[in-house]
Parts: C-alpha cells; structure tokens; sequence
C-alpha cells in the first residue's frame, strides 16, 4: 500500500481518480446557469416587498447604490411571486448536490503552495475564497430559512441580501476567468479528445469505484430526488403529498374552506380574541379628509367583491388559488377623500409578535380591483389563524404584505 502524505498541501495527498478538469467544468457549467437564475430570482423577490416605499417594509437598510435595480412590483400575472419565489428556493434546494461535488472537485486547489504566485493569482484566489464562502453562506443561510423559519444568527433579509451581492461578484470573476476554458474542455471530450492535464489530477490516483459519467449520474440524482420531494409545495394540489422536505409540504393541513396553509397562527401572532370580536373590533380608516372607523356590519353593508387568489411565501411555498370576498381596497380610499387614483397604502395589524405587524402596498396594488380588505375566503368567515376578523389579499405580493388581523388603514403618500 503506498504511504499518503500526511498534509493536504502534498500533491499525493488527494488522490481521487474521479477528479479532473472535465468533471469540474460540467459542475461549473451547471452551476453558471443555475446560480445565475438563483439571483435573479432573488433581487426580483426583494423587489417584491417594495423596499424603497416604506421603512416597514426595507429589512435591509442602507442598501445604497445596491438598490438601483428597484422597480414597482406590479399585481399581474396574480401567479408572478408564486412562480419567481418558487424557482428561486426549488432550484436553490436542488443545486445543493451539485455545489458540493463542485467544491469536492476542486478543494485541492484550496491547498495549494505557494498561496500567490503572482498578483493575478492572487487575485484569483481571493475571488475563489470569496466564491466558495459565498456559495456556503448562501445556500445556508437559504436553506435555514426554508426549512426551520431562519434560525441563523442575525436578520436573515440583511445578510442573505448582502450575501448575495458578494457571492454573485466572485461568481463573475470566477466565470470571467473560468468559463471559457470549462466550454473548451467539455467540447474535447464531446470530440474524444483525451486531455487531462491540470493541478486537479492526482499524481497517483487510486483505484476507481465509479466512472466520472457515474459520479455525475449519482449528484443528477440527489438533485433530482431534492427537486421532487420540495417542489410539489409550489405546484399544490396533489403534489403537495410529494414535497416531504418542504415544511408547508404535504396535504393540506385542515379541512373545510379554510383548510389551507398558516404560516403565522393567532396564537403565535399574540391575537387576543377579545379584540376580535363584533363589539371590540373597529377598522380605523385614515386619509385626505380624515378619520372613519367602521364595524363589521358597515364593512359588509359596502360594495362586495371576489377575487381568487393565491397566496405565496418567501420559503418558496404557496397555496392554491382561494376564494376571497371582501372590500375592495381602492373603495375604502375613496371614503378618506380619494375617489380617483388611490395613493399607497400604509397597513398596521393587531398582529402582538414576528416581523412584518405593519406593512406599506403600493398605489398600483390598492387600485388593483382584486386587492381586497377580505373578510371571507371560500364562502366562510376567516378563521382566526387566517386573519379574522378582516386581512389584506393583494395580488402577485408576498405572503407578508398580505397583512392579517387588520386593525388600521392610513393612505397617502409614505
């Protein structure tokens, strides 16, 4: 048996026969499809919240010169956020496989000395540090999120925001420096030209178990075992019985016609049921000529409207299309003195505990006639942990915006 070098800086000490150039560049071209796709995805779902409108809304202040991207976020088609979202965290869950048997590949180069040869290199191995920390980060950072509502240290919004930018910036130089020659390698192999000579062949490899086309074969299936037992949470209906690794997968969690799913329950959101009830609850409604506030009955005496929308989260799940019956939102504009264009709209809840108790919409999500102050969805009354006694159902938006447990409506210009 021959003696491995006991540091990893030793060219023998890694000596896996899979290694080499043409394995690395197929992960590599993958990745610079997929990773590209997860951050355009991702500054569309930051767009989303509409962090430029209202303070209450931008989780990630100071963004700078970062937020130049930003745009209204508009309510067609209703399934927008639903779809963007939902690439963004199946395909993010999917290409895990695929990062870390590109980060396997290529961790000899990690070890290699000297550290700098020249400023180029130098340069190039600061990108690569920042590429593969990055890439760690982020689909860690992402992965909490989905899986177990965030439990890493800090705001998820900041860091997985500020994150991205740095990964993203390495990614491109990497690819600047990289992707030609990936393309290269994989086309000489398409042609049987066998040319594997790089610092990622091992001098002396051992004896191989797989081929390379196998070891591919192994990390297509892991992805695509994570693609389907994730992305039924997007799809809904029956296969949501197939997203197993999702935490909104599975069939719906009730029966009945609020029989679909709760990320935030009245107990968790800290609702007192005394302050929901017929003789407590009162809509406070603010704008250009004043102050209305409104009970129930007068809410259900106003002009009645449906929409049916979905409702889609920033953890990549989303609901099925419901029913929803209520006010529409440009209507109560028009009893505070806007009866033409509404302006935005500033929402604040009874909600007591978690992020988002407030919330700003947009003046094109309030004129938007399927933008509903709902007070029933799928022919019943909200339930409690659906936001009765009245919520917000915009669409296109992010679960957040829909604000639950609505107890105040302040238009104008924020």
């Amino acid at each position: 048996m021959r003696d491995r070098p006991l540091l990893p800086t030793a060219p023998g000490f890694w000596r896996s026969p899979l290694r080499g150039p043409w394995f690395t560049s197929v992960l590599g071209l993958v990745l610079l499809v997929g990773i590209t796709v997860l951050f355009v995805t991702g500054l569309l779902s930051y767009a989303a919240y509409n962090p430029g409108l209202s303070p209450v809304n931008d989780t990630t202040p100071g963004k700078g010169l970062l937020g130049f991207y930003l745009f209204p976020w508009p309510t067609g088609p209703v399934w927008l956020y639903r779809f963007t979202q939902g690439l963004h965290v199946t395909l993010g869950i999917t290409l895990v496989p695929v990062l870390l048997a590109k980060l396997w590949s290529v961790v000899p180069r990690l070890f290699t000395l000297p550290p700098a040869r020249s400023l180029a290199h130098a340069l190039e191995r600061v990108s690569l540090l920042l590429l593969v920390g990055g890439g760690l980060f982020e689909f860690t950072t992402g992965v909490l999120n989905v899986q177990l509502d965030y439990v890493f240290p800090g705001s998820f919004y900041p860091l997985h925001f500020y994150g991205a930018w740095v990964f993203f910036a390495a990614f491109v130089a990497h690819a600047v420096l990289k992707a030609p020659a990936a393309v290269r390698t994989v086309r000489r192999r398409r042609r049987g030209e066998a040319r594997e000579e790089s610092d990622l062949v091992a001098p002396r490899p051992d004896p191989p178990t797989v081929s390379r086309r196998g070891a591919l074969a192994l990390v297509g299936g892991g992805s695509l075992l994570l693609f389907l037992t994730t992305v039924g949470q997007s799809l809904g209906g029956p296969f949501r019985r197939t997203a197993l690794l999702a935490p909104h997968g599975g069939p719906d969690p009730a029966g009945g016609p609020n029989g679909f799913q709760i990320n935030k329950t009245a107990a968790y959101a800290g609702i007192d049921p005394a302050e929901t009830g017929q003789d407590a609850w009162r809509l406070v409604v603010t704008g250009r000529t004043g102050t209305v506030r409104l009970d129930r009955a007068q809410l259900l005496r106003m002009p009645q409207h449906s929409s049916s929308l979905p409702i889609a989260c920033v953890e990549g799940w989303s609901t099925a299309d419901q029913w929803w019956r209520g006010v529409r939102l440009r209507d109560l504009a028009a009893l505070v003195g806007y009866d033409g264009d509404p302006p935005d709209l500033f929402v604040e809840s009874l909600q007591r505990h978690g992020a988002f108790r407030r919330a700003a919409l947009r003046a094109n999500q309030v004129a938007d006639g399927r933008s509903l102050l709902a007070l029933y969805v799928n022919g019943e009354e909200l339930s409690p942990d659906h936001g009765h006694p009245a919520r917000i159902i915009v669409p296109a938006a992010p679960g957040v915006l829909n604000t639950k447990w609505v107890a105040r409506l302040t238009f104008g210009d924020l």
